[in-house]
């Protein structure tokens, strides 16, 4: 009998048009508009590449060649030299195809058309190779049998620093976007929380009356709903993910199956809040509606869906953040992103997971003491 009602629950959800439109085409819709807006704003205003220079070579120097070639050849080069006659380098300067021009001659000189990070990073560049040249020259006329040694000395690249990346994940700061938008699909989820109060009293809907005048045993029943529900939610959260991640090529995490795991748990926190809001009271369903949106809105409002940093803000106010339900699903995201450890994220999934039990228990009870005069 469980099995029956829940494969029907699941065609009934599936037929639910709030269902498709919120759950499945809006997040969607939104997803391509914030890979849109925000797609490449990283990559151009933060993340660092090589530098675009031409070399115009008025006398030959197979030296200072030789080393900007060797830095084009490194894992991470911070220029990328195009070597060019002065009219080409001087139309390319024009175009801001490069961001200077490095005349190779008896002695290097640099043009640029203007001034900024780049440039002052080329000129450093330019200082410190004119300082070993002038060293490397000296050495050799006035102690030629130690000049290998100064060689091999300023060639070799000394630091007293080890590099240790912070994080191995995306830095990009507007991925936090799309890990909220994940928050806001798995709050939209009670939607279909309140589905199963719509369908299961008795003055909601006819089909609630039919339901409540059954020999059917109601726990069966709610325990069929909330299955149903709970499956349905994580059907569009994994849906929602691998468009996010497989079509819109946003760079989620490495991590995957526990990003899948994290925002199943959190579609599983939607639907029991719905399904808490629609069991309480005897208000109308378009009330209940209303209240499951704004509440849905709100907490994801809070947590950063429309302006980044409004979570930073809300943190001034105890224990905020760590109660409201979006905050918490994106935040198990951002630790998923971000730390190489655990700790953290079983901390956020333990309260979704505790969130989900405790509004499905306070569903459950307002519930099951609903009774009827007359149907």
């Amino acid at each position: 009998m469980l099995l029956h009602n829940l494969k029907y629950d699941l065609l009934s959800g599936l037929r639910t048009k709030d269902v498709i439109l919120w759950l499945i085409l809006f997040p969607i819709a939104l997803g391509t508009m914030f890979k849109v807006a925000f797609g490449g704003i990283y990559e151009k205003t933060t993340k660092f590449s090589a530098i675009p220079v031409a070399v115009v070579t008025e006398e030959e120097n197979s030296a200072f060649r030789s080393t900007v070639e060797s830095i084009e050849n490194s894992d991470e080069p911070f220029i990328a030299a195009k070597f060019t006659d002065e009219k080409t380098a001087l139309k390319m300067l024009s175009d801001e195809k490069v961001k200077g021009i490095i005349y190779c001659g008896e002695k290097l000189s640099m043009t640029v058309s203007k001034e900024g990070y780049e440039q002052t990073i080329l000129r450093s560049f330019l200082d410190s190779y004119r300082i070993r040249e002038s060293i490397i020259k000296d050495a050799f006329m006035t102690s030629p049998q130690k000049a290998q040694e100064v060689v091999k000395a300023l060639t070799e690249e000394v630091s007293s620093c080890k590099e240790i990346p912070l994080t191995h994940g995306n830095t990009d700061n507007f991925v936090q976007y799309f890990y909220n938008l994940i928050a806001m699909v798995a709050m939209y989820g009670s939607i279909t929380g309140l589905h199963i109060t719509m369908q299961n009293q008795a003055n909601m809907s006819q089909l609630g009356a039919r339901i409540s005048c059954s020999p059917a045993s109601k726990s069966k029943r709610l325990l069929s709903c909330l299955t149903a529900s709970f499956i349905l939610q994580s059907i569009c959260m994994t849906i929602c993910v691998t468009y996010l991640q497989f079509f819109l090529r946003i760079n989620l995490g490495a991590r995957l199956p526990l990003i899948y795991l994290s925002s199943i748990a959190g579609g599983c926190v939607g639907v029991s809040i719905g399904f808490m809001i629609g069991s309480i009271g005897r208000l109308s369903e378009n009330f209940k509606v209303g209240l499951s949106m704004s509440v849905s809105m709100l907490s994801c409002f809070f947590s950063g869906l429309m302006v980044m940093n409004i979570k930073e803000k809300m943190m001034k106010i105890p224990f905020f953040n760590a109660l409201n339900p979006s905050t918490i699903i994106s935040d198990s995201l951002y630790c998923l992103n971000i730390y190489s450890d655990y700790r953290r994220f079983t901390v956020k999934i333990v309260t979704m997971l505790a969130m989900t039990a405790f509004f499905t228990a306070v569903g459950l009870i307002f519930t099951r003491r609903k009774s009827y005069a007359s149907l």
